[in-house]
């Protein structure tokens, strides 16, 4: 008998008590029925089929396949990430369903973050859309051509809270705002995992990276972070939350150390937080190798440290190290860990395989990519994605939409042609043969002999001019310039953090030289972040910020500057005129001296040997002010709206009671439009300091010229609940509300709580 084999009869009652008390998720006899076999399978493994179960390797760890199915038909491996293709992955799975011990599925996870083959904007840009609902039919796509390739799992969505666009990740997030990434948390896990985790079109969604690690010090990829826990509660939390509720199979430990502990080791947000406040029984994976660095962050001296306090938080699978398989048995010895934590972490691990039907139906159809990826319908989804991420940002004297009847227009830029770039940061599986690029899609649309097109720069970081002429001649043979600026999909993205925010390279310069052409210029820009654009704003006429917008970007622009569609996008992030002012972010706090214009000296108008006093000045910087260059929210369109008529259907609310918020939406252009209507509020006085404003709620309209429309918002008490130190509460006072396009722009009215 293995040394930890259990006896028959402690089996016995084991199954007993599952019949009659583990009933699962939600009770039923299936979920028991699961808890019956999941305890079945554990009472037979040893500890090295225990510890396979708990470990994810990468190919490149076995070297060969072959040596990955001796592993797994050892008992060895658990998962494995970053094996693609049906057949190849049906050969691993039939190693481990007939050739290992008790035949229990691996699960193959990857990197399916926006798009699997077909690509959507980065999540940043799907964030743009505000549109859950289209956020989770995108997601809904890629599960399903990622499940037709073999893979189980993604590790997505990313719903780090991100106000630094210095941190390359935060391509990956929803931005700054927690009530916008809690809904788009719910959307995406909805979209990935579907009705039922069991359906092949579905695959299980990873929550990450829990948590904080949005907040990483100066933007600093991989950093320290500290977040007291009323923050923590209040902003960092809730998409976390959202995904719980939504019913994510999974979670993820973070990279960073959170107030002075790894997320990885963190008690705290691993075990009070995530299971026993939150009943979380999925599985939790750490991030590659992150378990291990916990002895880097200087938090374990060892691996068998390291393993051990992942194993106290409650880290149930290791990515790609090895602290558990080379120290469990160790532990075990030493009396630091119990062999039923092993067992109730392998619990964790075989539910979600059973939870997505891997035990009864463990193969891949293999024709079902074929017939899948980058189908017709795919590209559509990929291009309504593309085309309600994009944020119109400036447009003076309406030069967009163009005519088509402009005799030519030039196209210009190092991304106006740039299938790979174009797919933005974390695509692995994406291909830039099928990417359509706006030069591609306007050619399309209105023929060769209309395409002045000169690239004038090699790549977004490209500083010398030798391409400036050939730019310059198009642009004034053309009616009109469309200048394709930004950033390559590499500089944005895991370990790519930035001290600079500005256009790279010579990009400004080429603008500058093409301004002097005096002919109307569209400044199309593609990004994994807010870059600092001021300056440029000047010397163009139009701005339309793309992000990253993927396989169909191409068209989706095309479609929308010559009139087409119509730009709905509205900012997730604020924009800093300068990287001096981040981190910036609407809902911050008032502080004792609020910025206002009354009490702004710039920095030029202090007078020579003043005397060292304040001059009146508040909370601001001296050269930059106090305001964004685009606040959150922000987001132009072809039409204009007017807002009117603000109701509360009450001014007073009782704690566990609503208010519905009305407003009448007037579309007052000559085009249809498409607006997002916020809602926002502040709590005046707390028990702790609270936001100048806070989204609380928001719709998608679509209007036709000249339409009104009364647009209804249900703001519950429960959306004024807050952690306040000790508790979460609803506290009784006055508020103000606001009900407009922007953060920064709104009808105003008050209620109170009693």
């Amino acid at each position: 008998m293995n040394k930890y084999s259990i006896p028959l009869a402690l089996i016995i009652l084991t199954l007993l008590f599952s019949c009659s008390s583990n009933t699962g998720e939600t009770g039923s006899s299936a979920d028991q029925n699961t808890e019956v076999r999941i305890n079945k399978l554990i009472a037979q493994m040893t500890l090295q089929e225990k510890l396979g179960q708990m470990s994810q390797f990468d190919p490149m760890q076995f070297g060969s396949d072959e040596n990955a199915k001796q592993a797994i038909k050892e008992g060895k491996v658990g998962s494995m990430l970053n094996i693609i293709g049906a057949k190849r992955v049906n050969e691993l799975q039939k190693t481990a369903i007939d050739e290992s011990r008790l035949g229990i599925p691996i699960i193959i996870g990857r990197d399916v973050i926006h798009g699997y083959r077909t690509i959507t904007p980065i999540p940043l840009g799907m964030a743009a859309s505000w549109n859950p609902a289209l956020s989770s039919k995108a997601m809904a796509m890629a599960a399903e051509e990622a499940a037709s390739e073999g893979i189980h799992w993604t590790f997505a969505p990313m719903i780090d809270v991100s106000r630094d666009p210095r941190w390359g990740r935060i391509a990956e997030s929803c931005g700054e705002d927690t009530h916008l990434a809690s809904a788009m948390a719910k959307a995406m896990v909805l979209g990935f995992q579907g009705e039922d985790l069991s359906d092949p079109k579905t695959i299980a969604a990873c929550a990450k990276h829990y948590v904080g690690y949005g907040a990483a010090e100066g933007g600093r990829d991989y950093n320290t972070t500290y977040i007291p826990e009323n923050l923590l509660r209040n902003d960092y939390l809730p998409p976390f939350k959202a995904a719980v509720d939504a019913g994510v199979a999974t979670f993820m430990s973070g990279f960073n150390d959170l107030n002075g502990v790894p997320a990885s080791g963190n008690e705290f947000t691993l075990k009070t937080v995530l299971r026993e406040e939150w009943g979380f029984d999925g599985m939790v994976v750490s991030d590659w190798a992150s378990i291990a660095e916990m002895i880097a962050h200087g938090y374990a001296a060892d691996s068998k440290e390291a393993g051990f306090k992942a194993l106290r938080a409650g880290v149930d699978m290791e990515m790609v190290s090895d602290c558990y398989v080379a120290n469990v048995q160790i532990l075990l010895d030493e009396g630091k860990i119990d062999m039923s934590i092993i067992d109730k972490y392998v619990a964790n691990i075989l539910r979600v395989k059973f939870r997505l039907g891997l035990f009864d139906h463990p193969y891949t159809d293999e024709t079902l990519a074929e017939k899948t990826i980058l189908s017709e319908e795919h590209k559509q989804i990929a291009k309504e994605a593309a085309s309600e991420s994009f944020v119109l940002l400036q447009n003076k004297n309406n030069v967009l939409p163009l005519s088509k009847e402009i005799n030519s227009v030039a196209v210009i830029g190092p991304l106006a042609d740039a299938p790979h770039d174009q797919m933005g940061t974390w695509v692995f599986d994406g291909k830039k043969e099928n990417t359509v690029t706006p030069l591609t899609a306007l050619t399309n649309m209105l023929g060769a002999k209309k395409i002045n097109f000169a690239k004038g720069l090699e790549t977004s970081r490209t500083k010398t001019s030798e391409g400036f002429a050939d730019a310059i001649k198009a642009a004034k043979k053309s009616d009109a310039v469309l200048l394709f600026f930004g950033e390559e999909s590499i500089l944005s993205g895991e370990a790519h953090s930035l001290a600079d925010l500005n256009l790279r390279g010579a990009q400004t310069q080429l603008l500058e030289a093409v301004a002097k052409t005096g002919k109307p210029i569209v400044l199309v820009i593609m990004a994994g972040r807010q870059l600092t654009i001021e300056k440029e704003l000047d010397k163009v006429d139009a701005v339309l910020y793309a992000w990253a917008p993927g396989t169909m970007g191409g068209p989706a622009l095309a479609e929308m500057i010559f009139g087409e569609t119509v730009p709905s996008g509205k900012l997730p992030v604020t924009f800093p005129k300068t990287v001096g002012q981040v981190p910036l972010y609407y809902a911050h706090k008032n502080t004792g001296r609020p910025a206002d214009y009354n009490s702004w000296t710039s920095i030029d108008d202090i007078p020579v040997e003043a005397g060292q006093t304040s001059l009146g000045n508040t909370s601001h910087y001296l050269d930059a002010g106090f305001e964004p260059l685009f606040p959150f929210g922000f987001g132009l369109s072809y039409t204009t709206f007017e807002y009117s008529d603000l109701e509360l259907s009450s001014n007073t609310m009782g704690t566990d009671g609503s208010i519905d918020v009305s407003v009448n939406l007037k579309n007052a252009g000559d085009r249809a439009g498409i607006e997002v209507v916020q809602l926002y509020i502040r709590d005046r006085v707390g028990s702790l300091t609270r936001p100048v404003k806070q989204l609380k709620g928001f719709k998608k309209v679509s209007l036709t010229p000249g339409e009104t429309r009364k647009i209804s918002i249900t703001l519950n008490a429960k959306d004024l609940e807050f952690y306040n130190g000790k508790d979460y509460i609803i506290e009784a006072g006055d508020f103000d509300i606001w009900v407009g396009g922007s953060s920064a722009k709104g009808l105003h009215d008050e209620f109170s709580v009693n």
